[in-house]
């Protein structure tokens, strides 16, 4: 078999920065009458660039199979991520002064969670979602939406149409697309003459010192430090001016870019301070990234020692969420129905159907109050404070909250 290459600079990926053996698509929840099918199994084999040091999967499915008109992530159920929008929208409308004559651009706009907030503030928006149905659900919201991928062709339509962004946006996007040389030169296009992008997406940095594996599954083809978005962006003639370290999926940056020719924005201190910071944690030194794979294992092993020990106690447990990054946890730590009775998710779009993989049902939230489990394993554990606060009253009958990343913890 062939060596694959860095899909930024092309090199050859001889490193390995974590083998996760084999997991299903951990997006591709399974309804009761495809329990008795086949599911596909791919490599979750990360490796990482020897030359730019782009942490990164192959790719085994073309990003139209994954985010299919049945794609089951609604970015509206989650409260904190909601009020993250919300007060993301305030801070930028104040800071590049947008009003009705801007137009804001969101690529992977999923249901017009953030949108929906620009609209009511009468901010011109066109949400870009690949996937129907959210599109959909956007539409109800008053969030006008164009159901295609993003990319070069996409950007020359849309600049053929007069349509430049003030403000074009991404929030955990960068990370999903294959052709990422392809995403980041449409965003040059797009993006009008003073305009300003943001992305944001999951810290490398975070992922690997908080041991974040379970942030790894094959709808996620990179993994980021700033050192390397940088010079991806420079490539393509965009500059990172500012950047932000922000608390949202365990960890995550902002970056803020603008065309190399546009010079009314400086680059702002928090820019050098982000590289010297990644340089002190050793991001530019391939031992940072050979030295991964023994810290998944032993996470693995604790989980496992855990669950066993609660198990042969007569102990109950079951999850809270049916995230992808659940789904990566369990499929790799082969917890099934023997540690883990059920999970529990607020999107009645996943209520019903079953955990890939695992084949765990998901059912209402209510379903804990029925059936008093013992332990609450929280898969979102970057939402556990609002989860604890929801499903609080599991400790009326003596319930705790286990957290799994980056040990598994007890709650109090």
């Amino acid at each position: 078999m062939s060596r694959a290459s860095c899909r930024f600079c092309g090199s050859p990926l001889e490193v390995t920065f974590c083998d996760l053996g084999l997991s299903p698509l951990s997006n591709s929840y399974l309804k009761p009458e495809q329990l008795a099918r086949h599911e596909p199994f791919y490599p979750l084999h990360v490796w990482v660039c020897g030359k730019c040091f782009l942490v990164q999967l192959e790719e085994f499915e073309p990003p139209e199979h994954i985010f299919s008109d049945e794609y089951a992530y609604f970015s509206s159920y989650s409260d904190t991520w909601l009020e993250h929008s919300r007060r993301y929208v305030e801070e930028m409308s104040r800071r590049f002064a947008l009003g009705a004559k801007s137009l804001v651009v969101e690529i992977a706009s999923n249901d017009g969670y953030l949108l929906q907030y620009f609209v009511q503030r009468g901010v011109p928006v066109l949400g870009i979602e690949p996937a129907g149905n959210c599109a959909r659900a956007a539409e109800q919201k008053g969030v006008r939406t164009r159901v295609a991928f993003f990319g070069t062709r996409l950007a020359d339509d849309l600049a053929l149409e007069g349509k430049r962004a003030d403000l074009l946006l991404g929030n955990n996007v960068l990370a999903h697309v294959p052709n990422l040389n392809d995403f980041v030169q449409g965003l040059k296009l797009v993006l009008g003459p003073q305009g300003v992008v943001t992305m944001e997406f999951p810290h490398l940095l975070n992922l690997i010192e908080q041991n974040q594996f379970d942030t790894i599954y094959h709808e996620h083809f990179s993994y980021l430090s700033f050192l390397t978005v940088e010079k991806v962006f420079a490539r393509h003639g965009l500059v990172l001016f500012d950047v932000a370290e922000l608390p949202t999926h365990g960890g995550s940056l902002r970056i803020f870019a603008r065309h190399a020719e546009d010079a009314s924005k400086p680059v702002g201190p928090a820019v050098p301070a982000l590289r010297a910071k990644e340089g002190r944690a050793g991001l530019d030194r391939l031992e940072t990234y050979e030295a991964f794979d023994d810290k998944v294992k032993r996470t693995k092993r604790r989980l496992l020692e855990f669950l066993v020990k609660a198990k042969n106690e007569g102990k109950r447990i079951a999850g809270y969420g049916a995230p992808a990054k659940g789904n990566t946890l369990l499929n790799y730590c082969g917890v099934r129905a023997d540690f883990l009775d059920f999970t529990v998710d607020r999107s009645p779009h996943k209520q019903g159907c079953f955990l890939p993989g695992t084949r765990l049902p998901i059912f209402h939230p209510d379903k804990l109050r029925e059936v008093r489990p013992d332990y609450v394993l929280i898969l979102p554990w970057n939402l556990k404070d609002e989860i604890v606060q929801q499903v609080g009253y599991i400790r009326d009958w003596g319930g705790r909250f286990v957290v799994p990343i980056p040990e598994v913890t007890v709650l109090p």
